[in-house]
C-alpha cells in the first residue's frame, strides 16, 4: 500500500498520477470512481495471480478512508481454517 511506483514481480494498481500498468483505480484521481472500480480492479487483478500487488497512495479523505481500510483488509495475512 501507499506504493510510487511497483517493484520487480509486482502488479501495481494506480491512482490519480501514480500510474503504471492497466490497472487504475482513478485515473483523474476521483476518489468516488476509485471506490466505484475497487472491487472489480482488485479481482482483475486477483485473477491474473501475482506474486504481490502494489498500490498508490489514495488520500486518507472522505471515502479515501473507507477504500484505504479495505485495502489494508485485503492486504492482511490470511489465518487458515
Amino acid at each position: 500500500l501507499n506504493a510510487a511506483a511497483p517493484e520487480l514481480e509486482e502488479v501495481f494498481i494506480g491512482f490519480g498520477d501514480y500510474q503504471h500498468g492497466p490497472w487504475t483505480l482513478s485515473r483523474t484521481g476521483n476518489l468516488q470512481e476509485a471506490a466505484a472500480n475497487l472491487f472489480k480492479v482488485l479481482h482483475h487483478v486477483d485473477d491474473s495471480s501475482p506474486q504481490r500487488i502494489a498500490v498508490a497512495p489514495i488520500p486518507m479523505t472522505g471515502l479515501g478512508e473507507a477504500i484505504n481500510d479495505r485495502l489494508r483488509r485485503a492486504a492482511a495475512p490470511r489465518r487458515k481454517t
